[in-house]
């Protein structure tokens, strides 16, 4: 089983989301779980910097030598950074998922919505396998 950081919240599509405190600016990325899962990813594309995006808009996707998986926005907003470092170096997704393998930064519109904290989410995939 993967840690799951309390200090994020999740989606039921296995993305995390960073920084909701603030009320300004997230961080997102796809959990360990959801990198375990897709084995060693070889390729990830992530949104433009100034793409504004729905909540739940499919954004980018996520490669590895197992299926090609959709990344989805988990909140509404402006895309305002990329990781270019894990565009370059996609295994940062499964070796620091929560941290140098983050993928893209979002300036909120609004109040986020269906994000699940830690200990659901850990409910959610401790049915899947």
């Amino acid at each position: 089983m993967s840690t799951i950081p309390e200090d994020l919240s999740y989606t039921k599509e296995h993305e995390w989301v960073a920084g909701i405190d603030d009320g300004l600016t997230v961080t997102v990325g796809i959990t360990a779980y959801a990198a375990g899962q897709l084995g060693d990813v070889v390729y990830v594309q992530v949104p433009e910097a100034g793409t504004t995006v729905a909540a739940g808009d499919a954004v980018g996707e996520v490669e590895s030598t197992k299926s090609v998986s959709d990344i989805f926005a988990p909140v509404a907003g402006e895309i305002v950074e990329t990781n270019a470092a894990v565009v370059d170096d996609p295994s940062l997704v499964n070796t620091d998922p929560y941290g140098d393998g983050w993928l893209f930064r979002v300036r909120l519109e609004g109040e986020p919505e269906d994000l699940l904290s830690a200990a659901e989410y850990g409910t959610l995939t401790s049915g899947e396998s």
